[in-house]
C-alpha cells in the first residue's frame, strides 16, 4: 500500500488510528497488537505472498535474540547463537536479492546460461538490517527482555516498514511500552497532519512532475552536452524530493500515533563536504553502516590505511544493499573514494583562515553536490556503459541542442535548486526535536495561527489532488 493513495488515506490511516485510540481507553497492550496486526495488513495488500517470509524472519530473530537475553549460554555458545542468527538474515537477504545478480555474472564468467528469477520482497533490506542490529546489541548485552508484541511491531511498524528509516529497539520499543501514546494527543494529530502533508506535497507534486526531465539523459540514446546535465540534475532533485516526501510522511504519521520517528533527510544538498553528505542522507542507514560494519571492522582505530580500507569496504557494502548491480558497486565505491579524499584533505590540509571560511563554505557545498551529481548517474543508469554514455555527454559541450524542451527545463531545475537551497527544511518548519520529544511549539503557543494553517491546508489539498493511480517511491526498490 502506498502512502500517496488514497484508500491509504482515506480510509487505512482513519481506521488504525480509530482503532489504535479506542483500544488505548481499555489496555496498554492491545493498541500495540492491534497496530502490529494494521501493520501486517498494511503489508500485505499488494505484498501478500512474501508476507509469511516476513513473519518467518520475525520469529526467527526474535527468537535467537531471546536465547541470547535470558538464557544462560557461555561466551562461544553466546557468538556461535549470534553468528547463526546473522549468517540466517545474511543469507536470505542474499538469497532473494543478489543470486540472479550472482548468476549473471557466473554465466558472463563461464559462457553459461542459467537463470534464476526470484522476486525481490518489499522491504526486505529495511527490516532485515533493523534485526541484524536487534541480534548483535543483544550479543553486546544491551537489549532488555521485549514481549513478542513489542517486537512484532518494533520489526513491521507500517510507517516504516518498506522503506525506512531503519529503526533502533532501544528508541523504539519504549514509547510502544508508554501509555500516553495509547491516548490521542490533538497536537501531536495535527503536527502530524501538517508534516504528512507536506510529505505528501513534495512526491506528488514535485517528484512526480520530474520523470519527463530525468528522460532527457537516461531514456535517450545519445543525449547531447545540456540534455545529459539537466537530466542528471532533473534526477539529483527527483530523488531528493521523493526521499525526503516520504520520510516526511512516514514521520507524520508516526506522530498521529504518539511515535516519534527519528529524522532520516536534513537538507543533504547544503552539505559542505561528502562526510557532512552521509550525516544528512539517509541518516539512519549511515548510523547503522557506522556502528555495525566500519567500527566492528576497525573504524579508525587501526591507522590510517586501515580506516580508508574499512570505508571504502562499508561504501562498497553500503552501494550493493541498494541493490544488486554493478551501477550500485560504482556508487559506492564512488562514495567510498569520496570519503577517503575528504578525511585525507582534512588530515592534510590546515585549518582555513576565518577570512576564508565562508567562500570555503560555497567552494565546498558546490564541489561535494557536483560529486553527489556524478555518482548519482551511475544510480539511476540501468547499466554501467549507460551511465558512462551519460557522464561522457556530460562532459563534451560539442553538442548542445538547447530547444524549447531544455529552456523549459532548465527554468524547472533552476526552481528545485531554488526550493533545496533556500527554503527551510520540514523539521526546521516545524520544530520538530526527535531526542527531546518535541514538536511545534510555536504553534502550540499560537505564534504560528492561523495563516500557517491556511498554507498548511492548501498544501494537503494540492498534495491530494496531485495524486496519481499508482507511483511508487524510489526507495521501494532497495
Amino acid at each position: 500500500m502506498l502512502f500517496n493513495s488514497y484508500p491509504f488515506i482515506l480510509l487505512f490511516l482513519p481506521i488504525v488510528l480509530a482503532g489504535y485510540f479506542w483500544l488505548g481507553r481499555r489496555s496498554n497492550l492491545t493498541p500495540v497488537i492491534w497496530l502490529a496486526l494494521a501493520s501486517l495488513a498494511f503489508y500485505a495488500i499488494g505484498n501478500w505472498q512474501f508476507l509469511p517470509l516476513l513473519l518467518i524472519s520475525i520469529a526467527f530473530n526474535f527468537g535467537i535474540g531471546h536465547l541470547l537475553i535470558v538464557a544462560e549460554l557461555k561466551p562461544l555458545q553466546r557468538k556461535a547463537a549470534l553468528a547463526f542468527g546473522v549468517i540466517g538474515d545474511l543469507v536470505v537477504l542474499g538469497i532473494f536479492k543478489y543470486a540472479g545478480f550472482v548468476t549473471e555474472n557466473i554465466n558472463a564468467l563461464a559462457g553459461t546460461h542459467h537463470a534464476v528469477h526470484i522476486l525481490l520482497p518489499v522491504g526486505i533490506s529495511f527490516y532485515t538490517f533493523t534485526q541484524i542490529a536487534f541480534l548483535v546489541d543483544a550479543h553486546r548485552g544491551q537489549v532488555a527482555a521485549y514481549a513478542l508484541p513489542h517486537y512484532a511491531l518494533f520489526v513491521t511498524y507500517f510507517p516504516h516498514l518498506i522503506a525506512g528509516p531503519i529503526l533502533h529497539h532501544k528508541d523504539m520499543i519504549p514509547q510502544f511500552e508508554r501509555e500516553k501514546a495509547k491516548h490521542p494527543d490533538p497536537h501531536l494529530i495535527l503536527c502530524g497532519t501538517i508534516i504528512f502533508a507536506i510529505g505528501l506535497f513534495k512526491k506528488t507534486c514535485i517528484a512526480d512532475g520530474i520523470q519527463p526531465l530525468v528522460a532527457l539523459a537516461f531514456e535517450a540514446r545519445s543525449p547531447s552536452f545540456d540534455q545529459a546535465w539537466l537530466g542528471a540534475l532533473a534526477y539529483t532533485f527527483q530523488l531528493y524530493f521523493d526521499f525526503s516526501g516520504y520520510s516526511d510522511m512516514a514521520i507524520g504519521i508516526s506522530l498521529m500515533f504518539g511515535i516519534f520517528l527519528p529524522v532520516n533527510f536534513n537538507s543533504p544538498y547544503k552539505a559542505t563536504s561528502i562526510v557532512e553528505f552521509w550525516r544528512r542522507w539517509h541518516m539512519t542507514l549511515s548510523q547503522f553502516l557506522r556502528d555495525y560494519l566500519y567500527i566492528p571492522l576497525g573504524g579508525n582505530r587501526r591507522g590510517r590505511v586501515l580506516r580508508y580500507v574499512n570505508l571504502l569496504v562499508t561504501m562498497l557494502l553500503g552501494g550493493l544493499w541498494h541493490g544488486a548491480a554493478w551501477t550500485f558497486v560504482v556508487w559506492g565505491a564512488l562514495h567510498g573514494v569520496y570519503l577517503c579524499v575528504n578525511h585525507a584533505f582534512n588530515a592534510l590540509v590546515p585549518a582555513m583562515p576565518p577570512m576564508f571560511s565562508r567562500p570555503a563554505r560555497v567552494l565546498g557545498c558546490v564541489l561535494t553536490f557536483l560529486a553527489v551529481v556524478i555518482a548519482w548517474v551511475f544510480f539511476r543508469a540501468d547499466s554501467v556503459a549507460w551511465a558512462l554514455r551519460v557522464l561522457h555527454a556530460m562532459a563534451d559541450p560539442s553538442i548542445i541542442v538547447f530547444g524549447r524542451e531544455e529552456i523549459a527545463a532548465l527554468v524547472l531545475v533552476l526552481i528545485y535548486a531554488a526550493l533545496v537551497w533556500l527554503a527551510p527544511n520540514t523539521q526546521a518548519i516545524m520544530g520538530y526535536d526527535h531526542a527531546g520529544r518535541r514538536v511545534g511549539e510555536n504553534l502550540r503557543a499560537g505564534r504560528m495561527r492561523p495563516l500557517f494553517l491556511y498554507g498548511a491546508s492548501l498544501v494537503l489539498a494540492f498534495g491530494i489532488l496531485g495524486i496519481q493511480s499508482h507511483s511508487e517511491f524510489i526507495y521501494f526498490r532497495f
